[in-house]
């Protein structure tokens, strides 16, 4: 006959098998509460940085624009102006643009259309009103005049823009421990401080550091405006990728800080709040990378390069489609 009767558990091992459960349970509540925390503490951060970041352009919004727009639910352009502020580049004036990246964000697909401006395309510039190299147009009027003279080549409006010191790109690549790129040839470049072939890369991927990947997305003398402008659009995926990786995440406070000493932008820390949704859907997101089509041009002792129109036409109805205009 089958007995029904269940031995107890001894007393002590039933306490000592629901300590082992609380003691299991307290590193994760520890460790909750440190991710609770840092969450925290990177909003104040980044609600710090932003706001010294912060530079009003004058515009309540693009002359191109009917309405004001909210990245939370329009699509939005953003106008990345990358310049070398240094201490002996300042000392001739306001410096010229070293990089144009115009970025469009469609909201409903969750898309970014990069495109590269070659730094000595000829166009016209508003603030001087007459036509010359579009990298003048940040050292006849700053951010502003960068601003107008896009707008008028491209036809789209610019509802806002960044501007990023070469400091800060350096601190970036640096706190997120380098990026991967895929070097094409040997290459010897100047440094941040204009030390001729200081920088020596060989051919191959590898993992690049501040100084090196900016060499890498600044050289030019061994292809062109058009190649610089692709190595560059890899340098920004590949610190995007980096940055929300898993691995870079109790970084994040370190890259917003390196980003605020060197950044000026007219975004608002709500505005750049409501993009997260673009980066949350990072990994799934289509990122396409164009530049700016022409041919070298040189009708005395200046070089130019001369945009081709009917790719041109092609690029501003491109752009014009994405932002749903």
């Amino acid at each position: 006959m089958r007995s029904n009767y269940t031995p107890r558990e001894n007393p002590t091992r039933r306490r000592k098998r629901k300590l082992r459960k609380r003691v299991f349970l307290i590193p994760i509540f520890a460790i909750f509460l440190f991710v609770i925390w840092h969450f925290v503490s990177l909003y104040n951060t980044a609600n710090d940085v932003i706001d010294k970041s912060f530079a009003d352009d004058g515009r309540d919004k693009s002359d191109l624009r009917e309405e004001t727009v909210d990245p939370g639910e329009d699509n939005v352009s953003i106008l990345i102006i990358g310049v070398d502020s240094s201490e002996k580049r300042e000392a001739y004036g306001t410096p010229r643009s070293d990089t144009l990246i115009l970025a469009t964000l469609n909201k409903k697909e969750k898309s970014v259309k990069l495109v590269s401006i070659p730094r000595d395309s000829l166009v016209y510039i508003p603030e001087v009103g007459y036509e010359t190299k579009i990298n003048h147009a940040h050292a006849y009027g700053g951010a502003k005049a960068t601003i107008e003279t896009v707008e008028n080549l491209l036809e789209i409006p610019v509802d806002y823009y960044v501007k990023l010191n070469f400091e800060a790109f350096i601190d970036v690549v640096d706190t997120i421990n380098g990026v991967t790129v895929e070097v094409p040839f040997e290459m010897y470049e100047q440094d941040s401080h204009d030390t001729k072939g200081a920088i020596h890369l060989l051919p191959g991927e590898q993992v690049l550091n501040g100084e090196e990947a900016l060499a890498f997305a600044r050289t030019r003398k061994y292809d062109n405006d058009i190649e610089r402008g692709k190595r560059q659009q890899e340098i920004l995926k590949a610190v995007i990728k980096k940055t929300i990786s898993l691995n870079s995440f109790f970084k994040i406070d370190n890259v917003l800080e390196a980003v605020g000493e060197n950044m000026t932008t007219n975004m608002t820390f709500n505005e750049i709040k409501s993009l997260s949704s673009y980066g949350t859907a990072m990994k799934n997101i289509d990122i396409e990378t164009f530049s700016l089509e022409g041919h070298d041009y040189q009708p005395g002792n200046t070089y130019y390069y001369q945009l081709d129109e009917f790719k041109l036409s092609e690029t501003k109805e491109m752009l014009k489609n994405h932002l749903g205009l």
